[in-house]
C-alpha cells in the first residue's frame, strides 16, 4: 500500500505533466473530443485508486494513456451504433503534411495536432484560446473563465460550442498540409506562447512555475522551428521562451519565496539557453526584421546581457517596448513600457506613466498594475498608498507565491503607518 498523499501528489505531478499527452493520444484513437477528455479523467480518478494499492507506476504517463484508450475501446465497442452516426474528428486526411515526410518521427506529436485542432480558422479567436487553455493545458473549466473574466457557466458553453463546431464541421486532427501550414501557424504560435506565460507564472495554485507547460510549450516551439525553419515568428518566439526560462531557477529562494529580478543570483541562470536563445533572436532579427517576439526576445536578451541589476540598459528596454507598442499594440505592453521608464527616470515618472493605464479596462482586474504601482508608492515612502495599492493587488491574485511576498510588501508598508 502506498500513502494517500504520496498518491495524490503523483497523481496531480501526472496531471500536470502527462495530461496533454494523454488527452491528444486518446483523441488520436476516438476522435471525439468529449469522449477522450472523459476517458482521460476516468484515467485519473482510476489512478487515485490503484496506485495506492499497486504503487505509483514508473511510467505513469504512459499507464494513464494505456488505461484511457483501453476505457476508450470499451465504450465504443458498446456504442458502436450510436457513435457511427455522430460527425467525428477527420484523422485519415489524405492531403500530404508534414507528418507524411520520411522523416515523421520528428513532427509525430500528438499534442501538435491537438493544438492545431484547437487553433483552426473556423473558430474564433476566443475559442481557439479558451481550447487549449481547457484541453492542452489541463486548466479547468472555472480557471479558463477566471482568465477570460467571464461566468464559468457562460465558459463552458463556449468551449462546448468550440468542440460541436470541431466534430459537425469535420476539423481534422493532424498538423495542415505544408501548403496550408504558413498561414495557420499565426494561431498556433499565440496559443504556444499563452501556454509558455502561463507556466512561467502560473495564474493559480501553490507554485510560481508550472514546468510541465513552460517545457511543453518549448517543446513544441522546437518542433514548429523544425517544421518552419524560416519563419522568423516561430525563432522569435523560441528565442523569446529560452532566454525567459534561462531565469527559472533563480525566481524561488531556498525557502520557497518569490526572488525578483533586481535580487536574483544571475550565476544561476541557464548560460546553454541563454546562448541558444541570443543565436535565435540575432537569426531572426538577420532574416525578417522585428517581429513583436523577436523585440519581447531582445528585451529579455537585455536583462540576460547585464551582470547586475545595476547595470541594465533601462533606456534601451524603453526604446524596445517603444518599438513593441507599435508592433503590438496592448495595455499589456504599456504598463512594462511605464513600469520600464520608473526604473529608467525614477519611480515619480514611473507613477506617471502608469497613470492612464488605471482607467483601462482591460487591466481593472489586472494584478500587475496595482503591484507596479505599489512598489513604486514604496520607494517614494507613500506609505498609506503603496498599502492600498498592495491590498489591491493581493484581491486579484491567486497563486500562492506571489501572495505570500505582495502580504509580506503590505507588511512592511504597513509598519511604517504607525
Amino acid at each position: 500500500m502506498t500513502d494517500d498523499a504520496e498518491v495524490r501528489e503523483a497523481v496531480a505531478q501526472a496531471h500536470r505533466r502527462e495530461w496533454a499527452v494523454v488527452l491528444a493520444a486518446t483523441v488520436r484513437l476516438v476522435r471525439d473530443l468529449d469522449l477522450a477528455e472523459e476517458c482521460a479523467q476516468d484515467a485519473y480518478a482510476h489512478a487515485l485508486r490503484n496506485w495506492a494499492a499497486n504503487g505509483v507506476p514508473a511510467k505513469p504517463g504512459a499507464w494513464l494513456t494505456t488505461v484511457a484508450r483501453n476505457r476508450a475501446k470499451d465504450i465504443l465497442r458498446r456504442e458502436s451504433v450510436l457513435r457511427s452516426a455522430l460527425p467525428l474528428l477527420v484523422t485519415d486526411d489524405v492531403v500530404p503534411g508534414p507528418e507524411d515526410r520520411p522523416d515523421r518521427s520528428v513532427f509525430d506529436d500528438d499534442r501538435l495536432r491537438l493544438i492545431f485542432t484547437c487553433c483552426h480558422p473556423a473558430l474564433s479567436r476566443d475559442a481557439q484560446v479558451a481550447l487549449t487553455l481547457r484541453l492542452v493545458c489541463g486548466l479547468s473549466t472555472t480557471e479558463v473563465a477566471r482568465a477570460f473574466l467571464v461566468q464559468e457557466t457562460a465558459m463552458a458553453a463556449r468551449i462546448t460550442r468550440a468542440k460541436k463546431k470541431i466534430s459537425g464541421a469535420r476539423i481534422p486532427y493532424r498538423v495542415p498540409s505544408s501548403a496550408d501550414l504558413p498561414e495557420r501557424v499565426g494561431a498556433v504560435l499565440e496559443v504556444v506562447h499563452l501556454v509558455f506565460t502561463t507556466g512561467h507564472a502560473a495564474p493559480v495554485g501553490k507554485e510560481l512555475v508550472r514546468e510541465d507547460l513552460a517545457d511543453g510549450a518549448i517543446h513544441l516551439a522546437r518542433t514548429l522551428h523544425q517544421l518552419l525553419p524560416d519563419n522568423t515568428d516561430i525563432t522569435g518566439l523560441l528565442a523569446l521562451m529560452l532566454l525567459t526560462d534561462a531565469r527559472r531557477d533563480s525566481r524561488l529562494s531556498a525557502d520557497g519565496r518569490l526572488v525578483l529580478l533586481a535580487e536574483q543570483d544571475r550565476t544561476r541562470w541557464d548560460a546553454d539557453k541563454i546562448r541558444e536563445g541570443t543565436t535565435l533572436l540575432t537569426e531572426a532579427l538577420r532574416r525578417g526584421g522585428p517581429t513583436k517576439y523577436a523585440v519581447q526576445a531582445a528585451i529579455a536578451a537585455v536583462h540576460t546581457e547585464a551582470a547586475t541589476w545595476e547595470d541594465t540598459d533601462w533606456v534601451e528596454v524603453v526604446g524596445l517596448y517603444g518599438v513593441l507598442r507599435r508592433l503590438w499594440p496592448s495595455p499589456v505592453v504599456e504598463l512594462n513600457r511605464a513600469v520600464a521608464i520608473g526604473f529608467r527616470d525614477g519611480p515619480e515618472a514611473g507613477l506617471t506613466a502608469l497613470a492612464p493605464l488605471l482607467e483601462e479596462p482591460a487591466l481593472g482586474t489586472y494584478a500587475y498594475l496595482s503591484a507596479a504601482r505599489a512598489d513604486f508608492l514604496r520607494r517614494l515612502g507613500r506609505w498609506a498608498e503603496a498599502a492600498t495599492s498592495y491590498e489591491e493587488a493581493l484581491a486579484m491574485t491567486d497563486n500562492e507565491v506571489e501572495r505570500a511576498f505582495l502580504a509580506r510588501r503590505l507588511e512592511e508598508v504597513t509598519l511604517h503607518l504607525d
